[in-house]
C-alpha cells in the first residue's frame, strides 16, 4: 500500500472553520473521483471530528486543529484530525452512543457513532492534557487510476 498523495492543513478551533474543513477535505479528495455517497460520508465524518475538537478539546478556548489526508494505491483514504486540547479521559466511554461530556450544551453524543457508521475504521488515541488524534479510514470504490500504482 503506497501513499499516492497527501495534504496537511491547520486552522483555528473556531466553529465557523468546521465548514472550511469539510469543503477543503472534499476538494482534495475529488481527484479520486469518489461517489456522491462516499464524499458525503467523508465530509460528515470530518465535520463530526472537527466539531468534537471545537466543543470538547478546547472547551471555549482557542487552539489549533490539524488535518492530514492521505490516499493509498489500494484506494484507501486515511484522515487524521489532531488537536492539542484537554484529551479524553475514557476513550471507550466517549465513543459510546449518546455519551457527551457537554450535556449543558445539549449535545447528542453521537459524533463517534456517526464517524463509525460512515467509515471503515475509526481509531481514537488520546492523552489527558496533551490532545487527541482521530484516525478515519475509508476504502473508496476503485474508480481512480494512477499510472504510478
Amino acid at each position: 500500500m503506497n501513499i499516492i498523495n497527501e495534504m496537511n492543513m491547520e486552522f483555528d478551533s473556531r466553529p465557523e472553520n468546521e465548514s472550511f474543513a469539510r469543503s477543503a477535505s472534499a476538494a482534495f479528495l475529488m481527484q479520486l473521483d469518489p461517489t456522491v455517497s462516499e464524499i458525503g460520508d467523508i465530509k460528515t465524518s470530518v465535520s463530526e471530528a472537527v466539531t468534537n475538537c471545537v466543543v470538547h478539546a478546547y472547551k471555549g478556548t482557542r487552539g489549533k486543529i490539524r488535518i492530514t489526508i492521505k490516499f493509498t494505491s489500494d484506494h484507501t483514504v486515511i484522515i487524521k484530525i489532531i488537536d492539542k486540547g484537554c484529551g479524553i479521559e475514557d476513550v471507550h466511554k466517549a465513543m459510546e452512543p449518546l455519551y457527551t461530556s457537554a450535556p449543558e450544551e445539549e449535545r447528542a453524543g453521537l459524533g463517534f457513532a456517526v464517524m463509525q457508521s460512515f467509515c471503515d475504521d475509526v481509531n481514537v488515541r488520546s492523552i489527558v492534557g496533551r490532545g487527541t488524534t482521530v484516525t478515519l479510514k475509508k476504502k473508496l470504490s476503485p474508480r481512480y487510476r494512477d499510472e504510478r500504482t
